[in-house]
């Protein structure tokens, strides 16, 4: 019964800025009033049952997470390296691509999820979560399926603009989920783990990609081996969206799996957080405060800033492992140990987060531990390919910090419309972070080769005897030319 009083007693609490205060003692405040007619969608669970006691003890408690846990949390995955294990199975060579069409192809799925995150973050608010959410899973799979049917760089654009389209819906609506089911203390640890799935779908898919290009190269196959590596992971991810249009609720208060009593513990243990569960109705004072509200660009500038690496890492790392001396067959299986690197990380940042109050210190950990990895790649010897391998599998801690900040706008930003329009803003500064990577190393290379070609054409310019064995940078010697 403690923990009933407790929870009654919070859930009572306003936390609100002091020229919101009501001067007249025992009086809401005219700021709480004056938005008090639009409520929560959490209010429809108690109507009828205004004055009963609910009784949600230590052991309840803890039986309601696990149920709650067992059904939402294995519903994540992620196909997104397709296009890396594709890059070294041949698919450059297939649809004749050239230059820096690569990279285009690369950035133009950050292209498609900018364009669509903030309209998507509206229908997550204006539709149903779960159902809105599995459809653009569902399509977000069988657009990756397309990718098969591509035979040049045109329709390849194509595709990957529209798998940023459907794929802009799934972590904002994740995101919601997390701060829809759980208390503040637990929605770190659980950001983490459904995060996580992306290395357990980088173990999965390096796996199917080996065994892929293993099994056309012994057996052969009517298809190419990037197109069946396409087909089986989209095939999968639409499968999985099947599962989580049946499975997942648009919120407690239609969670099939849950009795009605049930249902309404799940939204009184949320109480606590001062957010509810969802508001359908877009409030334009909220647009309005998260636009003005400082943590919202400081969520936005991290994004921005520290994702510069992610585009190059997420879409190139297959390559760059053949660029340590692997062959493009082993580039597929030696990569998956880097998603066992993200999956524990990201969980042991998020538990250790929430049981000790600290997400942000503990998770910067993970920076740290990226920052020895990029180190390895770059000081140790080319011969030394070990050792630069194992400092990628480093890198692949860096995105703990991102994860802490998108569980803390699930914990820290209350209003529908707010947490949206921040959510939206975070990650469309993640796919400009992405896009910025590769293409201002693109466009420094080539500024850099046409100054130095343009000084090798000058009547006075004279090249040194052995000039490639004078141990001369890359920017001082005018005979080096970078690759794009």
């Amino acid at each position: 019964m403690a923990d009933e009083k407790r929870i009654e007693n919070e859930g009572s609490m306003v936390d609100i800025e002091k020229e919101a205060v009501s001067p007249g003692a025992g009086e809401p405040s005219s700021k709480i009033m004056k938005h008090a007619n639009d409520a929560d969608e959490a209010m429809k669970a108690f109507v009828g049952f205004e004055g009963e006691a609910l009784v949600l003890d230590e052991a309840t408690n803890k039986s309601l997470l696990r149920k709650i846990d067992w059904h939402l949390m294995p519903e994540r995955k992620n196909a997104e390296t397709a296009i890396s294990y594709a890059s070294v199975t041949g698919i450059k060579t297939d649809i004749h691509l050239q230059g820096d069409n690569y990279q285009w192809l690369s950035s133009m799925f950050y292209f498609g999820y900018i364009a669509w995150e903030y309209p998507t973050n509206r229908l997550l608010q204006r539709l149903p979560l779960a159902k809105y959410s599995a459809f653009c899973i569902i399509m977000w799979g069988l657009v990756l399926c397309c990718f098969a049917a591509v035979k040049n760089f045109a329709g390849a654009v194509a595709v990957r603009f529209m798998l940023g389209v459907f794929e802009a819906a799934v972590t904002p609506g994740f995101a919601l989920f997390t701060s829809q089911w759980y208390t503040k203390k637990e929605q770190g640890t659980r950001t983490g783990i459904w995060f996580s799935f992306n290395g357990f779908a980088q173990i999965f898919g390096g796996l199917i990609a080996y065994a892929i290009a293993k099994g056309v190269e012994r057996h052969g196959a009517a298809l190419a081996p990037w197109k069946i590596i396409f087909l089986v992971t989209g095939l999968l991810t639409s499968a999985m969206g099947v599962v989580f249009l049946f499975i997942m609720p648009d919120s407690q208060l239609n969670a099939k799996w849950l009795t009605p009593a049930e249902r309404r513990l799940a939204i009184e243990r949320v109480r606590i957080n001062q957010q509810g569960i969802g508001n359908k109705h877009f409030k334009a004072y909220q647009l309005k405060e998260a636009f003005t509200d400082p943590l919202t660009w400081a969520f936005t500038f991290y994004a921005l800033t520290a994702d510069i690496p992610n585009g190059g890492i997420s879409n190139f790392f297959s390559q760059l492992i053949v660029s340590f001396g692997y062959t493009a067959d082993q580039s597929l299986l030696y990569g998956t140990p880097g998603g066992v690197v993200e999956i524990v990380s990201l969980i042991v940042c998020g538990y250790l987060g929430d049981r000790y109050g600290h997400r942000l210190l503990i998770a910067s950990s993970g920076l740290f531990i990226s920052i020895l990895g990029m180190l390895l790649i770059v000081a140790l010897p080319l011969s030394n390919n070990g050792g630069r391998l194992a400092g990628y599998y480093l890198t692949q801690a860096s995105p703990t910090v991102f994860v802490a900040l998108l569980s803390l706008i699930s914990t820290n930003v209350a209003g529908y419309t707010k947490k949206t329009t921040v959510a939206a803003l975070y990650l469309i500064a993640y796919c400009a972070g992405n896009i910025i990577d590769v293409y201002f190393i693109y466009w420094y290379c080539k500024r850099q080769n046409r100054k130095k070609a343009e000084l090798r054409a000058q009547p006075t310019y004279t090249k040194l005897g052995n000039q490639e064995w004078l141990d001369l940078t890359d920017r001082e010697n005018p005979e080096f030319v970078y690759t794009l």
